[in-house]
């Protein structure tokens, strides 16, 4: 390894080590509970569930609760349930084991229910069933997780609500419930007091919003800088987020349009589609981003998408055409007019003024 990679590298992590403790000191945004804990989520395993959903979920709260990589469960805390209270096999064969049994005065905010191997969820869980009715008896929202959403629709607790699918799940979804709205171009899908993920990486998303919403934005950055890592042949939607900066909106419409915005920004969507998306009209929305940006949807996305552009010209060695469609737009020139127009600058201008300075 060159002594110069050994450089960059000792210098990255000390930059990461300050923004970490910068996020840690930073002052809440939430009024905590008298015990301090501000997200508590019981985890119900179903058989044969997947590692990763698991993983995914514990490691975001963990490095939300705590100060660095301490892993306390202080301001976050997280039980895994099952329905005996012993270990539940994954769909890899690893036994996880549980926490404590299920029951209903586990005091959550969140049950979150990571399903299993469909086959396996065929036949109902009396336990897990009575578990999740006496949560909604005591208005504690649902999460479904992978297949969870299939367990949550099988005893009736998604009527009349939209669900997240995974791609690969779309027809079994069909098939079992056919009367039942779904949608698969997002991560999750945030519909009153039931919560829906497609599960995989997706989890990480659902769990840095649910940090935001009850931790604060500081908290939800410091799951995104720690559990993101860079990528040379592609940018994913966690380093997108990061570079756009993770938007704060208490409007669920508004935020969920945001996310929506955010993960389509080589691609962009109409904002038409958004809007019923998040079950509202084109209008609805305009009105909610005028209140909250004083900007109109389709402005505020172009701004995004101009705001990735900057960070890619910054960040990486990609040429400006490149730039252009990774924002989504149609060519270059489109691109540097709308930039230049945003920023005063042309894009080439502004990667040579910020080179000169470095050298």
């Amino acid at each position: 390894m060159a002594k110069a990679d050994v450089i960059r590298r000792t210098d990255a992590e000390e930059i990461g080590a300050q923004l970490v403790g910068r996020l840690d000191t930073a002052k809440a945004k939430t009024t905590p509970k008298a015990s301090g804990v501000e997200l508590r989520i019981g985890i119900f395993l179903w058989p044969r569930f997947p590692l990763l959903s698991l993983a995914g979920l514990c490691d975001a709260l963990r490095h939300a609760a705590d100060l660095g990589d301490q892993s306390r469960q202080v301001r976050c805390t997280w039980t895994v349930l099952s329905a005996t209270g012993k270990a539940v096999a994954s769909s890899c064969g690893v036994e996880v084991p549980a926490t404590s049994a299920a029951a209903s005065d586990g005091n959550f905010d969140y049950v979150a229910v990571i399903g299993g191997l469909l086959p396996s969820m065929k036949t109902a869980d009396p336990v897990g069933l009575q578990f999740l009715k006496a949560a909604t008896k005591m208005k504690v929202p649902l999460i479904g997780i992978c297949t969870g959403s299939f367990a949550l629709a099988k005893h009736g607790f998604m009527d009349g609500r939209m669900a997240c699918v995974h791609p690969f799940h779309v027809t079994d979804w069909q098939e079992t419930f056919p009367d039942l709205a779904f949608t698969t171009n997002c991560d999750y899908i945030i519909d009153g007091d039931r919560i829906t993920c497609a599960g995989g990486i997706s989890i990480i998303e659902l769990a840095t919003e649910l940090i935001r919403m009850h931790c604060g934005p500081d908290r939800a950055a410091k799951v995104v800088h720690q559990m993101t890592v860079s990528q040379k042949s592609s940018i994913s939607h966690m380093a997108r987020r990061r570079a756009l900066g993770y938007a704060s909106a208490d409007n669920d419409k508004l935020r969920q349009a945001i996310v929506l915005m955010e993960k389509n920004i080589t691609t962009p969507l109409e904002i038409s589609v958004i809007a019923k998306i998040v079950k509202a009209s084109s209008r609805q929305l305009e009105r909610v981003f005028l209140a909250e940006t004083n900007t109109p949807p389709s402005e505020f996305y172009r701004n995004s998408r101009l705001k990735y552009g900057r960070w890619m010209l910054t960040s990486t060695d990609s040429p400006v055409s490149t730039i252009a469609y990774e924002c989504g737009f149609a060519d270059a020139s489109h691109f540097i007019r709308h930039f230049q127009q945003l920023y005063g600058v042309t894009p080439g201008r502004l990667r040579k003024a910020l080179q000169s300075k470095e050298a």
